[in-house]
């Protein structure tokens, strides 16, 4: 008799405040509330926006698993100083630039799998809240003005910093804006920012202006989920300034303000250096899916520390490299706390492991077409049932751990896969020309319904069929080859015709040259095929 699933245990999540993994109980029984910092959209996204908000997609699907209604805000700053400049140098208006590059993040979302937050709310479409709030602030002492900017007062606030844990002396003014020294305290930061000639701006008790950096996040996630929400989140590079500040800011106009839980992201490293666009190292997440192979009448030299991600941006001349599942597996490989150095090598095992699961569950699918329509009342035998039960168990278990994505799953697919070649060689043996036996049948069914299940909790599902996922994924291994089908298919008769005259060192030197470009040929009883794999050393 096979064993029963262990009941699903509790999750707990690291939560930033207390520096320490927590059990999540939601405030409200059966609902979670969840705000996570969106984009300031200037530019395209690069793969570090990816990283964060697949770890928390990872996090909104395993919550809905779990049966909880959860509300998801997350938020665009579509007002910011760098908007203002790069619609400036374009010629166009914040508006439009704005919005242009929020259809493209949304794009880049979809492709990612990461469902949609249940509200996506503008900054320029909450400024009543905003100032709302900052009058507030300014009724309770916590904040200044001064020529029509509005500063909150760090002074006036005992707890600032007990988010990041720093020293008041530690902080460094100036690092994402200029120095104003009209504060009264360095470490002051602006909620509200007189207008400039050319700016746009809005009407306030204090003149025309805008909102600062800060302010926006907490105005909008006390509109939508209130002053006292479950999960705040964001990369930990908005542990300081931005988290502290709006830990700050809401508790300074509402004391009673709280979130049970803050969580952050590690980031996506080059070179073991943190991507950030400030510092021009990054890959928007377009050149992680696309490669600039030329440009027409524009000659470069691409130097690996320096990536060319604003220029993939710009000129449009692109190729398709990686499959999204393969951007979205390497991300999700590494735990979402720790952070992930980026290589192509990586992305290489990445998209060799998607294609490796994707083919297994193609292979398996096929073979049970033929027996989908029928009534097979035998059960699963007990010993793949036990396997499904403990790969349930376990998986649930490493969720619970603080989102614990492993390659418990891969595992997993490889001991389906042995288990195909079992049957294969018990159908040989029986001579068996339809069918296997049915407890056979049953357990390929249960096994597969077990991994499909969960790599649609992990968001790892293609959109497409799974016929139609795999060539993909092999265009664009012939793509990073340098390959056409017609070519390939050129060197692998030449291939056999060198075997066929006993050339086996010219064979072999085929074989290899394929391989390092991440072409693996396997010769069956039907002749050659290929599939996509790692690149092997020459």
């Amino acid at each position: 008799m096979a064993e029963s699933a262990k009941p699903t245990p509790q999750l707990e999540l690291f939560n930033s405040m207390t520096k320490k993994k927590e059990l999540f109980e939601p405030l409200v029984e059966g609902k979670v509330r969840m705000y996570v910092c969106g984009v300031t959209p200037y530019d395209f996204s690069h793969i570090g926006h990816a990283r964060a908000y697949v770890a928390f997609d990872v996090l909104y699907r395993y919550l809905k698993f779990l049966g909880y209604e959860v509300e998801y805000v997350r938020n665009f700053t579509d007002i910011d100083d760098k908007i203002i400049k790069r619609a400036n140098e374009a010629g166009e208006t914040v508006t439009s630039l704005s919005s242009r590059f929020i259809n493209e993040f949304l794009l880049d979302m979809a492709q990612l799998q990461c469902l949609p937050p249940t509200c996506e709310p503008r900054v320029t479409d909450h400024i009543e809240h905003i100032i709302e709030l900052i009058t507030k602030i300014m009724e309770n002492g916590k904040a200044y003005a001064m020529e029509g900017d509005v500063y909150f007062s760090v002074d006036t606030f005992p707890e600032y910093l007990s988010l990041s844990g720093r020293k008041l002396d530690h902080n460094l003014a100036g690092s994402r804006v200029a120095v104003d020294t009209r504060k009264r305290n360095p470490a002051d930061f602006a909620l509200w920012k007189a207008a400039k000639e050319g700016e746009p701006f809005w009407d306030s008790p204090w003149g025309r202006g805008r909102p600062g950096w800060h302010i926006e996040c907490s105005a909008m996630s006390a509109h939508y989920l209130g002053h006292v929400f479950d999960i705040h989140g964001g990369g930990k590079d908005l542990i300081f300034p931005h988290h502290e500040n709006e830990l700050a800011q809401s508790r300074a106009a509402y004391p009673e303000s709280e979130v049970k839980c803050w969580m952050h992201n590690g980031f996506v490293n080059k070179d073991d250096q943190k991507m950030s666009k400030s510092d021009k190292n990054f890959f928007t997440i377009r050149d992680v899916r696309d490669e600039i192979l030329a440009v027409s009448s524009i000659n470069y030299v691409v130097d690996s520390h320096i990536l060319l991600g604003y220029l993939t941006a710009v000129l449009f001349q692109i190729i398709d490299l990686y499959h999204p599942m393969a951007l979205r597996f390497f991300l999700m490989r590494t735990h979402y706390r720790g952070d992930v150095n980026h290589s192509d090598k990586a992305l290489e095992i990445a998209s060799d492991r998607v294609y490796y699961i994707y083919q297994t569950l193609y292979d398996c699918e096929e073979v049970l077409s033929q027996y989908r329509g029928e009534n097979i009342s035998v059960p699963v035998p007990v010993e793949e049932q036990d396997m499904v039960n403990k790969h349930h168990s376990e998986f649930l278990e490493s969720m619970a751990d603080d989102l614990r994505t492993t390659d418990k799953l891969q595992q997993k697919l490889e001991q389906q896969k042995k288990k195909q070649q079992q049957q294969k060689q018990q159908k040989q043996k029986q001579q068996q020309a339809q069918k296997q036996p049915e407890e056979y049948i049953q357990a390929m069914f249960a096994l597969e319904t077990e991994i499909k299940n969960k790599i649609s909790i992990l968001g790892l599902m293609p959109p497409s069929s799974l016929a139609e996922a795999l060539k993909q994924l092999k265009d664009k291994a012939l793509k990073r080859a340098g390959l056409t089908e017609e070519l390939l298919q050129e060197q692998i008769e030449q291939r056999t015709a060198a075997r066929k005259n006993k050339q086996f060192d010219v064979s072999d030197q085929i074989r290899k040259q394929l391989g390092s470009k991440g072409i693996a040929l396997m010769d069956e009883p039907t002749g050659t095929v290929w599939r996509p794999c790692e690149p092997e050393s020459e």
